[in-house]
């Protein structure tokens, strides 16, 4: 699967291209600025774009009015179009959001239930209406919000004329935008009948197509497995690389990715190939998270060496700054232009890196020194073995310990590394050492 061996950038395209928060109906090709990002990308060495909602919807994306329609905000499905095959063209993938679980007031067939009621032969499309309740909206009915929300209108994805209306909404994106993939919103609130039904369906259609599934707690197994989804989003992982440096406890990170895809029998997700990440557009942007600006390199030098598909988020390359409780909008923020700096050069370095070893796309994990403050973990493939060393502190650290080889070439920087009389790990340094097999 392509995506195993990919990294990824996230883009969010209503913020990213600065549409505003309601939908005016005004029609703006704003999403052709992807295609002036594509050099950034390019350097970064980015493979792959996940881009969060693009079709028509209420505000913020995630409420669809119109599945088959690019948000006129960003312009047309020709624009569209065009975007995906300059991504193409310079080896880029495209996966979209395909939020299935619920759509927007605005979406018609939920506006024809509104209008005609016990009539509308969209009544069962919809989960758990009841036409002697009400809501919020104050509508003369009741019905299902995703987790209380009346914005996001619950689909019922047991209704067969629903599924096809999905599923042939999927065949549009792929066969008009040629798309390689899908990220499910909300994924542990979709029923499971219809995952399956659309990796059977995808799976015919593109036999590569990628599915990834976003997924917050519990065993992610339940859907990503070989019918479902071959992905998930790794928020357990994410919530222990930033807590590790701010509390300098390696042991923390280290007991997560061990309980998820060491040797012991027990492992969770051994195999699997989760999406890594440190930040994204419902979070506080990583830059603003870490207590001690040092460790920005280093948070991504270990998503980068850990298990899993790294993704970086728009403007984070270069330590762009937004916290949670200033809002959605300002997580999702619109940058004239993109930056570049050391943490943008640091993280391309990384990115060669990755795509281009057997052992950090598909080894396994081993610890192999711990303390607070440094880790050292070994990747090892059939042809490859990478040793993954990060020193947090302040000060350098020298490690002793059975490096297996004498040695090594650091992926990172290039330079060789002599194992002979322990290992200096400077202060604040990552190195991804590549030893003999």
């Amino acid at each position: 699967m392509w995506a195993y061996e990919s990294v990824f950038y996230q883009v969010y395209p209503l913020g990213f291209c600065g549409a505003p928060y309601e939908n005016d109906g005004a029609l703006e090709h704003r999403i052709l600025k992807v295609m002036d990002w594509i050099p950034q990308m390019n350097k970064l060495g980015i493979n792959a774009v996940y881009f969060s909602p693009v079709f028509e919807s209420d505000t913020h994306g995630y409420n669809t009015r119109d599945y088959r329609k690019i948000d006129v905000r960003l312009g047309t499905n020709e624009d569209f179009k065009r975007v995906c095959a300059a991504l193409h063209e310079n080896g880029i993938r495209v996966v979209l959001d395909g939020v299935f679980n619920h759509v927007g007031r605005g979406f018609g067939a939920f506006q024809d239930v509104v209008r005609n009621r016990e009539r509308s032969e969209y009544l069962d499309w919809f989960y758990r209406i009841a036409l002697d309740g009400n809501s919020n909206y104050n509508d003369g009915l009741w019905y299902e919000g995703w987790e209380g929300n009346y914005d996001l209108v619950k689909l019922n994805l047991k209704n067969e004329r629903v599924v096809e209306y999905l599923l042939d909404s999927v065949k549009q994106w792929i066969e008009e935008f040629d798309i390689d993939g899908l990220r499910l919103d909300v994924a542990y609130s979709l029923d499971e009948g219809f995952v399956r039904r659309l990796h059977d369906f995808t799976a015919a259609l593109k036999p590569d197509f990628y599915l990834l599934g976003e997924m917050l707690h519990g065993d992610y197994n339940r859907l990503m497995n070989d019918e479902m989804l071959h992905s998930a989003t790794n928020y357990e992982c994410y919530k222990g690389l930033y807590s590790s440096f701010n509390s300098m406890n390696m042991f923390e990170i280290v007991h997560s990715l061990l309980r998820q895809f060491g040797s012991e029998n027990w492992t969770l997700y051994k195999g699997r190939h989760l999406l890594s990440f440190v930040d994204n557009h419902d979070v506080t942007r990583v830059a603003s998270i870490l207590n001690n600006e040092r460790h920005l390199p280093l948070i991504y030098a270990m998503m980068f060496g850990m298990p899993g598909i790294p993704c970086v988020y728009y403007g984070s390359e270069w330590g762009a700054k937004a916290k949670k409780e200033e809002g959605d909008m300002a997580l999702r923020a619109c940058f004239d232009k993109p930056e570049w700096n050391e943490l943008s050069d640091y993280i391309s370095r990384l990115s060669e890196a990755k795509k281009n070893s057997e052992a950090l796309n598909y080894g396994g994990f081993r610890s192999v020194l711990l303390t607070n403050k440094q880790c050292i973990f070994e990747r090892k493939s059939e042809h490859e073995r990478v040793l993954v060393a990060v020193n947090a502190d302040g000060e350098d650290f020298t490690a002793h310990f059975d490096a297996g080889c004498g040695r090594a070439l650091d992926l990172i920087s290039g330079a060789e590394h002599d194992f002979g009389g322990g290992s200096l790990m400077p202060a604040y340094s990552a190195a991804f050492w590549k030893c003999e097999v």
